[in-house]
Parts: structure tokens; sequence; C-alpha cells
């Protein structure tokens, strides 16, 4: 399969970027997006020419570093689907594909398609906290947990922090992503003593960042690699309500 790669290309985030065309021949259909890239790298490597910046590490889907724009989709647009998934057969023969960085002001490029969202680190942190030492590991079943609480805990918890939520609102909200990392202890028992507290701190730590706000477009939904549901944006707002009305009334 052969293809023509139009590549965004920029040396830092001051810096001007553009777009650079190149060639991508003789790709296996069998081979992963990366791995076309990993291709056309060495082919560029061998010209002297500065090869395509990307990043990845698992290629397994799991990570969520393998972060770009494909065509104008996050991760290309398959549905439950990261850049590392993405094999060449979903592509013709010929086709020119364009392929981007995330595009929000809370992602900075570092290089070429590899931008810096250290922003959703910083989410986590603000409410990644224990208030109270638990002491050692508790055994698993000493604190029962209805079935379906678990089992939304942990499609929350399969968040990869890859971006796309991000890359695909056109207000650039992080709020599936923010909210995918509240639900999953917001349903267990451990996550209740710094519920309200952690509401507050994430979502004023998300809007501080300079995301934007939820306005329901689903398009965060349809991106997303792991399919979490926007049904989380809400419990989200609804805990940081009640929250802030606890702020106001001063109550813990």
């Amino acid at each position: 399969m052969n293809l023509t790669l139009k590549v965004w290309r920029q040396k830092d985030a001051k810096s001007p970027g553009k777009f650079e065309t190149y060639e991508a021949r003789n790709i296996s259909t069998h081979a992963s997006f990366l791995e076309m890239l990993d291709v056309v790298n060495e082919d560029l490597i061998s010209k002297g020419i500065e090869p395509i910046h990307f990043e990845s590490d698992c290629r397994e889907g799991i990570c969520g570093t393998c972060s770009m724009v494909i065509d104008g989709l996050p991760h290309g647009g398959q549905p439950g689907t990261t850049v590392c998934q993405l094999h060449m057969r979903y592509f013709q023969e010929g086709q020119v594909v364009t392929i981007e960085p995330w595009r929000a002001k809370p992602f900075p490029v570092v290089r070429d398609l590899i931008v810096d969202r250290s922003s959703f680190d910083r989410i986590i942190q603000a409410g990644g906290y224990i208030s109270v030492r638990t002491g050692g590991t508790p055994d698993a079943n000493a604190l029962p947990v209805p079935k379906q609480n678990a089992d939304l805990a942990m499609d929350a918890a399969q968040c990869i922090g890859c971006g796309a939520c991000v890359a695909a609102c056109r207000n650039a909200s992080g709020m599936l992503f923010m909210s995918a990392k509240m639900g999953h202890l917001s349903y267990l028992p451990q996550g209740q003593a710094e519920r309200s507290r952690r509401a507050l701190a994430m979502v004023r730590q998300h809007d501080s960042e300079g995301f934007g706000n939820c306005t329901n477009q689903y398009e965060c939904e349809a991106a997303c690699p792991k399919e979490i549901s926007v049904a989380y944006i809400a419990r989200m707002n609804r805990d940081y309500a009640l929250a802030s009305a606890k702020e106001m009334a001063g109550v813990e």
C-alpha cells in the first residue's frame, strides 16, 4: 500500500508550524498506523531528514500516549480504537492522510505531533489525595460494593487520559476525562470521605488550566477510545453543585 502523508511539523510551542508532505511506500495492510510512521521515519532518517516526532509507549491501547488527529478525527475515528491499534487496512491505496496534533490551548505543542498534557496530571493531583491514613491494605471483601456500582466504577477507570475528548470538543473541554477520574472513586465507599472536596478541587483546577465547559455535543464520547459515557459528566456536575452548596453553607 502506498499513501501520501500531510504531517504537521512544528519545532516547539513558540515556533510557527506547517504541513509537510511525505510518501509512505510499500506499507503492509497488517501494520498499525504507528508502525507505518516508523517505516516513514526510517526512510526520512536514511535521507538525512529530521524524523516525524510522535509519542508512543505500550502500543496496546492502554497508555494513551499515541495521541494525534488523523483526517480531522482524534485517533483516526475508529470506535474504541487508539492510534496504535488503528491498522492500515482501514485506509485506501493512494489515499492522502492528514496528521496533526491535539488542538487545544491547555495542550501546548512540544514538537510536531507531541503535546504537553501535564494539565491533566495537575487536575488529578488536585483531587488525588486522602485526608486520613487508613493503614494497610484491607481485605478485598471487607467493604461490600454493589455489583452495579463496581461495574460503573470500572467503566470510568478505563480512562487512559489520552485527551481525545479535549481534541474533539469545540470548547476544548476536559470534562469527560475529569468526570471519569472522579466517577471511578465516587461509586466506591473508599471515595466518599473526600468526595465533595475532590469535586471542588478538580473542577477548579480544570477551569484554571484553560479547558472549556461542556455544551452537550457528545463529541467527547464519540472520540473516546474507551467509549466512556457522558453520563459521568452529569454525575460530576451534580457532585460539584452539591459540594458548592455545602461550601457556601459552611458544611463539611
